[in-house]
């Protein structure tokens, strides 16, 4: 009785959580589109890309996938701690989002092809974009490997 309480209890649990990484998911894409299309938000479209909606993508993507991270483990293995192959999965995933952060904000670190000064400002080019989806991209497939590295469950 006292067993099946508590098992109703963490069912409940890992449901909020579940449902909490689905609305942080959905936060992620959201801030993403505001950041990639400023205009459903009421601001005035300007011609190119600036630091805010580079920012404003980077922190909706991380978003996203955090929100991932957190789906895959409470729904899938949310009774069992971390294997050695979900945790460099984790690591993948992270070192995507800072490949991701460093791509995008490249010229404004002075290392990419137009660093700021009095005639210049930055700016989103191919390249970055490219760096930027790469990151995703290398994010992605660490959510992946996080879910299919778990730990088998046979009884």
């Amino acid at each position: 009785m006292v067993a099946n309480i508590l098992v109703k209890r963490s069912l409940a649990r890992n449901q909020k959580l579940i449902q909490l990484s689905i609305l942080i998911g959905t936060l992620g894409l959201v801030t993403c589109f505001m950041g990639l299309y400023p205009g459903i938000t009421g601001a005035e479209p300007q011609s190119g890309i600036g630091v805010l909606q580079i920012m404003t993508i980077l922190v909706g993507m991380s978003f996203l996938i955090i929100g991932a991270i957190i789906y895959v483990k409470v729904n899938f293995y949310a009774e069992t701690s971390t294997n050695l192959a979900q945790q460099i999965a984790l690591r993948l995933c992270f070192t995507g989002l800072l490949i991701a952060a460093a791509v995008g904000f490249a010229d404004l670190l002075g290392y990419g092809s137009h660093p700021p000064d009095d005639e210049n400002v930055p700016v989103l080019g191919a390249y970055q974009a490219a760096g930027m989806v790469f990151g995703y991209f290398v994010s992605a497939v660490g959510v992946l490997l996080y879910a299919l590295a778990g730990p088998t469950m046979t009884k």
